[in-house]
């Protein structure tokens, strides 16, 4: 009888428990589970009418992440990550690595940071129940805390943590992007091709560019927990022209800024593509910004607006 209690416990307090978690504790166990697990996540990627088949798998071998990335429809694409390095295979060009300690095209990397660096820029509530992928789901609203910036939904699965499903909305509530998973296998250990990743000689990791002609260009004003977290200077493709390219991110929304030297043919001054990508371009002295990022057009005006050359 005694057994029969503690089993029965067993399974209730589980539950009991993850009714009073908060939100953020739901997403610490996210961010937890997506560096400790072992699993296979295949992924369809929605945006506008743009539909793209993802396989993604995760595991640990000797204690370092794995993961392997594969886009189904195309021509082959795929991406490999061994710590906090990630190389990229693609079919019309020699492989290339680069440090990173995430794979660019699945989940944001904040998905695997700390959660408390998210709240300068989002408010965490817990929202409804649903199955996705057969599995039941618990929906975390990220809430943006001002106007710059747009919301997210989450879904994790109850069982794993593991993320299910990841939706990007507009002000006025209209989807963005969406990662939906449609099957999730957690493993007993890492599969065959992180296996045999992990002992795969990669190419070196690619020298970053060199900023020698590099202007200092500061920003009088960015969004609460925006940051820079890329400066590059370089020659465009098929250009002369230089460039300074500015990468900003809030660990969920990336905005990219680019600053040449004014030229004759002007940019459009905002443009909005239908996968929600936002175009501004701006005149600074004599100097032309263009700001693109999935964010309100509003943002990236205001940001390119107070870049000022120091």
């Amino acid at each position: 009888m005694r057994l029969i209690l503690l089993a029965l416990l067993a399974l209730v307090f589980p539950a009991v428990a993850q009714e009073d978690m908060p939100a953020k504790v739901w997403l610490e166990k996210m961010s937890q589970a997506l560096k400790e697990k072992e699993f296979k996540a295949s992924i369809i990627q929605l945006q506008a009418d743009h539909i793209r088949p993802l396989v993604y798998l995760h595991g640990k071998v000797n204690n370092q992440e794995v993961a392997f990335l594969e886009y189904l429809n195309g021509p082959p694409k795929n991406a490999v990550r061994v710590g906090n390095r990630v190389t990229f295979i693609e079919h019309d060009q020699p492989a290339y690595s680069i440090l990173s300690n995430h794979i660019q095209g699945v989940w944001p990397a904040a998905f695997s940071s700390k959660m408390s660096d998210l709240e300068v820029g989002y408010q965490f509530v817990l929202g409804g129940r649903t199955r996705i992928a057969g599995r039941p789901g618990q929906m975390i609203r990220l809430l943006p805390n001002d106007e710059y910036r747009y919301g997210f939904q989450i879904w994790l699965d109850m069982d794993t943590y593991l993320p299910l499903r990841y939706d990007m909305l507009t002000q006025d509530k209209q989807l963005l992007e969406q990662l939906m998973v449609i099957e999730l296998i957690e493993l007993n250990e890492p599969p065959s091709i992180l296996q045999e990743a992990y002992k795969q000689e990669w190419p070196a990791v690619i020298d970053q560019a060199e900023r020698q002609d590099g202007q200092n260009w500061q920003f009088s004003w960015l969004p609460a927990g925006f940051s820079v977290v890329v400066r590059d200077h370089h020659r465009l493709i098929g250009s002369h022209e230089a460039v300074e390219y500015i990468a900003l991110t809030d660990g969920l929304a990336n905005i990219s800024i680019y600053v040449a030297r004014a030229g004759s043919t002007p940019l459009p001054e905002e443009l909005i593509t239908r996968n929600g990508l936002s175009l501004v371009s701006e005149k600074v002295g004599n100097a032309e910004v263009v700001a693109v990022g999935k964010v309100p057009t509003e943002t990236l005006a205001r940001i390119a607006k107070s870049l000022m050359l120091e």
